[in-house]
């Protein structure tokens, strides 16, 4: 077995198994050993060095008491589900991966948007978008969705104050004005900036009755309860959900009262799912003082099967109708949205939460919007900001499709 340089004896190294290629990144650091997620015990972690999780493993004493574990590592852009001053307490190393995923959310947001606006026949562009939270995905979000023909208004008051920024705008001025609210903040409950229920029925009576509420940070952002009851009454006029309370047992009333439910899949994309990955296996490397040069170009090179060259849609649509077509070939959020409501039928709240499970754990490969492409001329000259800067599709030139 190859070892880094300055490494004494092969890591111990337990992985989630849905942590993609972790034995290619962690060659060179040990043997890699990967389980389902529900089956990392405090009995699976006891003699493993390093332990790599996604949000699904709580991280905590339960887990971790009575280990010899020295480093976690976690594939995800939130760390609700780690307890940090456990970890900072018994000397053990964290890393996690803020921003590996953050343009497949921002993908899953603009599928998103371009799927409800084409079931409730209207058009995307004048609407103003309010983003509540500005981090790693709403920033990128805030960046892309203005080539769509979108306002936005961001509210981020902690980045407000940590950056003295004065562009934002308060959570009040978006409920009020936003004709789409899109929530991209972490989990947290106490402090100024809490945002535990930060929509709560409140919150929601403060939102125009037409406006849509989009939640692809964490469940408990949103009171569940409050929600289902404003949906009762009516409002509001759109909901998408990815992340639920009480994941994985989601109540089956709220997922059939939205408009598209997913089970918590909006970062899951093959590229940002290898990032995270690589982010971790590199936090390890620095964390062990060991030289690593961290090449993702090989990893994440289009696959066999991988469908990337685009069909024109008719250029007689309209245009977000033009746009939808255009991204259901790279990502068909109704079909995520549809196998979702099947597995929540039926069945008592521990089979739910498998299939929940069991959703992610064998979630199709899906491969980013940068790696797709279509030829120039077949797009319409009003439409190529929107492909190339929104949605961030390349296009290419007659020549090169030929070579």
């Amino acid at each position: 077995m190859w070892l880094h340089p300055g490494l004494q004896r092969p890591l111990r190294i337990v992985a989630d198994e849905n942590i993609p290629l972790a034995r290619e990144a962690f060659r060179g650091f040990g043997v890699v050993r990967s389980f389902p997620a529900d089956q990392i015990t405090p009995a699976t972690v006891r003699n493993c060095d390093v332990l790599l999780v996604r949000s699904v493993t709580r991280v905590d004493a339960t887990l971790l008491d009575g280990s010899r574990v020295q480093f976690v590592g976690s594939a995800t852009s939130g760390v609700d589900h780690v307890d940090l001053a456990y970890l900072q307490a018994r000397g053990i190393a964290f890393a996690y991966a803020p921003g590996a995923n953050a343009d497949a959310v921002v993908e899953y947001v603009l599928a998103a948007l371009l799927e409800l606006a084409v079931r409730q026949h209207i058009s995307l562009r004048g609407r103003v978008v309010g983003i509540v939270g500005c981090g790693h995905i709403g920033g990128r979000l805030a960046r892309r969705l203005p080539a769509l023909g979108v306002e936005v208004l961001c509210c981020d008051p902690p980045l407000a104050e940590q950056t003295g920024r004065t562009d934002f705008v308060s959570l009040a001025t978006i409920l009020e004005e936003a004709d789409i609210v899109s929530l991209h903040v972490p989990l947290t409950r106490t402090g100024p900036h809490a945002t535990y229920h930060l929509i709560d029925a409140k919150a929601l009576a403060r939102m125009r009755p037409s406006a849509w509420l989009l939640n692809t940070s964490r469940g408990a952002v949103v009171d569940s309860r409050a929600l289902l009851a404003a949906r009762h009454r009516g409002y509001p006029g759109g909901v998408v959900l990815d992340v639920w309370e009480d994941e994985p047992t989601p109540d089956p009333e709220l997922v059939a009262r939205v408009d598209i439910a997913t089970p918590h899949i909006a970062g899951h994309s093959y590229d940002g799912k290898v990032r995270a990955t690589l982010m971790l296996a590199s936090a390890l490397a620095q964390h062990l003082e060991l030289p690593l040069q961290s090449d993702d170009s090989e990893l994440l090179q289009p696959q066999p099967g991988d469908r990337l060259d685009l069909i024109p849609p008719d250029s007689r649509l309209p245009e977000t109708l033009w746009l939808a077509e255009l991204v259901r070939q790279m990502y068909d959020i109704a079909a995520d949205d549809a196998r979702f409501r099947i597995v929540m039928q039926g069945g008592t709240p521990a089979q739910r939460a498998e299939r929940f499970l069991e959703l992610r754990r064998t979630y199709p490969r899906r491969r980013s919007f940068s790696l797709h492409r279509m030829e120039r001329a077949f797009v319409p000259a009003a439409l190529q900001e929107a492909v190339t800067v929104g949605l961030g599709v390349q296009l290419i030139e007659a020549e090169t499709v030929a070579q």
